[in-house]
């Protein structure tokens, strides 16, 4: 998902003959999303063929991992021309993936022997699988799982509390090619089954000609607003990012327009990158797709996609919410009128692409109302837009023959370098399950902790920055939920609030210094100077830090509990967010003094804070709120009284 959306209405320059290495990996990458697709309709089953899920897992590794070889050079570019050895490494990658599936019902029965072939095999597909991971996501995970594949081997002799069972070399290697709770299990299951298909929704929305529909909307109902150009910038970078998947891929798609937008209107080059950042990496926490972090969550915790739905949304919007005041604030602050420029008519667009709205209704009601499977709903809203798009044209795009096979290829593609980190990501899972290491892991973090809770989750909001470093959202899931989520449950923390607090602090990584590649990505762009941007960047986006930990202490901030809980903690939430963005920006009516903004900060933290969660029975809530209407009231008055002296 790394690479993002293309958009279909982007001017064609004049082609060029493809390479070979190019035809290979788009027919690579284009039959993952036919097999998906037939997999997802049990096709097999209908023509009365039988199958493994494990053999379709492995095959769709291997025409992955081919992809990734034939696009990504050793060096983590983009080849001119693709060396010998990553021809070689491509087709031994899917031959061996390929023979393993032909041959898995035989392997099955071999298993408990750990043959020479299936250790040969293993060890192939172990060391591709890792040099995949290096291409796509870096040094960082290559090494996190080098460590905890020589944990593996290891275990018995390390010290304790992390002593770990002995496993043999010949038994891990067959153990973590071939096993379903290794390479084999629920990550890989995801990408391959559910995620693959929501990238190609995405993909057939943007061929037809989604991708501008969307910023004429963002456009029409913010540009007319003060500030329009940052709301703009939020409301396309929300929409874009929750079906992305990634942070970085995410600003440079949608930001290449909306910063110089920002920087024209009169935002600072920081505060444009800042904005930017903020409104993309926030894509990866709102509902629906989440990044595809919820079709993950929903299968680890044995729960419904649509419950991780529901819990994720009040936090999102919150987010949002914070991002918005703020960008309006900064606005009024440096005087930032509308975007001078002939935007578009809400009317007129909604006219002309209702056609893109249609699906997510479908999509909504297949999950909603009829209980669909994830990947199933994603289908029926993929065929929707296919025959809209041929029936309707926007702004000259339109589904044809031409447009369905690059949602194909390029469904695929995008899909490539996810899969590569989940199955790195399995070896891990597969390791701490092996050794029972996963155990004395929770065990020790809980220890960590010394019975405090906010200690704890102290301790794991910094482990999920660091471990999240560059990493697609999926990715820095999937390992989080193995590594730090049990020690959190394991301390007392409900599953969900746990789960959604290692995503907000992986993805927190993105603006996070000296991490924030988010940041420094929209940076570049902006040319602000990265450390700057990554600053301005977190303390925008400092609701995503203390969310979190409110979720946590009161679970209805994701709606769990009694109503008048969720609705007396959801009104203090939204008063405290908007008390403590304030303060951040340091205007209201006018500049704030710094002490009033630090006591719209101690009052936007008491009204923020869930005192349901200590039996205060809200008062503490009431006494932020009213502080805060006060401080904002006096201020309004002050502004008034100046303004009418001069």
């Amino acid at each position: 998902m790394g690479n993002g959306m293309s958009n279909g209405n982007t001017a064609r320059a004049p082609e060029r003959a493809l390479r070979a290495e190019e035809v290979v990996a788009r027919t690579f990458g284009a039959t993952f999303v036919i097999i998906a697709i037939m997999w997802a309709f049990q096709l097999p089953g209908v023509l009365g063929l039988s199958a493994y899920n494990e053999q379709f897992l492995i095959l769709c590794l291997g025409l992955a991992g081919g992809a990734v070889f034939l696009t990504i050079g050793v060096h983590r570019r983009k080849e001119e021309k693709t060396p010998f050895y990553d021809w070689i490494a491509a087709l031994v990658f899917f031959g061996v993936c390929a023979y393993i599936a032909w041959n898995y019902s035989r392997f099955l029965l071999d298993a408990p022997y750990d043959t020479d072939e299936m250790v040969v095999l293993g060890l192939i597909v172990v060391v591709l699988v890792m040099e995949g991971t290096r291409r796509v996501a870096g040094m960082f995970l290559f090494v996190v799982v080098t460590v905890f594949i020589l944990y593996g081997l290891l275990a018995h002799l390390v010290p304790a509390p992390l002593t770990g069972a002995e496993t043999g070399f010949r038994q891990l290697a067959n153990y973590l090619s071939f096993d379903t709770n290794a390479l084999l299990g629920t990550p890989l299951v995801v990408a391959t089954t559910i995620v693959v298909l929501f990238i190609f929704l995405g993909q057939t929305l943007f061929v037809s000609g989604g991708g501008e529909f969307f910023t004429d909307i963002a456009m029409a109902t913010m540009g007319r607003r003060r500030g329009g150009a940052a709301k703009i910038a939020v409301v396309a970078s929300a929409l874009f990012g929750s079906i992305s998947g990634s942070a970085i891929s995410n600003v440079t798609t949608t930001g290449v327009i909306t910063i110089p937008l920002m920087r024209r209107s009169g935002y600072t080059a920081v505060d444009a990158g800042a904005i930017e950042s903020n409104a993309s990496t926030g894509g990866q926490f709102m509902p629906p797709i989440m990044g595809a972090a919820a079709f993950l969550m929903a299968e680890f915790l044995e729960i419904s996609y649509t419950d991780v739905m529901i819990a994720a949304l009040l936090p999102a919007l919150l987010y949002y919410f914070a991002v918005f005041v703020q960008v309006d604030l900064v606005a009024a602050r440096d005087r930032i009128a509308t975007v001078e420029a002939d935007l578009p008519d809400w009317r007129r667009v909604l006219a002309e692409g209702w056609q893109f709205i249609l699906p997510f209704v479908v999509l909504l009601v297949g999950l909603f109302q009829f209980r669909l499977e994830a990947e199933i709903a994603a289908l029926y809203a993929a065929g929707t837009i296919l025959v809209l798009g041929a029936i309707r044209s926007y702004k000259g795009s339109r589904i044809t023959f031409r447009t369905l096979c690059t949602s194909f290829w390029e469904a695929g593609l995008a899909t490539t370098e996810l899969v590569m980190i989940v199955a790195a990501a399995g070896f891990v899972i597969g390791i701490l399950n092996k050794t029972g290491g996963g155990f004395a892991l929770t065990q020790y973090l809980v220890t960590l902790g010394g019975g405090s809770m906010f200690l704890l989750l102290l301790i794991g909001g910094v482990v999920c920055i660091v471990l999240g470093m560059g990493m697609p959202t999926s990715g820095v899931y999937v390992l989080l939920a193995f590594l730090v989520a049990p020690g959190l449950v394991e301390a007392g923390v409900d599953k969900i609030p746990a789960h959604l607090f290692i995503l907000y602090f992986g993805m927190m990584s993105m603006i996070t210094p000296p991490i924030a590649l988010a940041a420094f990505a929209a940076a570049a762009i902006s040319r602000a100077d990265p450390m700057r941007t990554g600053f301005a960047a977190m303390r925008m986006g400092w609701v995503a830090y203390v969310i979190p930990f409110m979720f946590v202490l009161s679970p209805s901030l994701v709606l769990q509990g009694s109503a008048d809980k969720i609705v007396l903690n959801t009104v203090t939430a939204v008063i405290g967010v908007y008390l403590v963005s304030v303060a951040m920006i340091g205007y209201f009516s006018r500049r704030l003094s710094p002490a009033m903004r630090a006591l719209l900060v101690l009052a936007g933290a008491a009204a923020l804070f869930p005192d349901t969660a200590i039996g205060a029975g809200g008062l503490l809530d009431l006494a932020g709120a009213v502080a805060g209407g006060a401080i904002l009231t006096w201020e309004y008055f002050a502004a008034r009284r100046i303004a009418a002296a001069e």
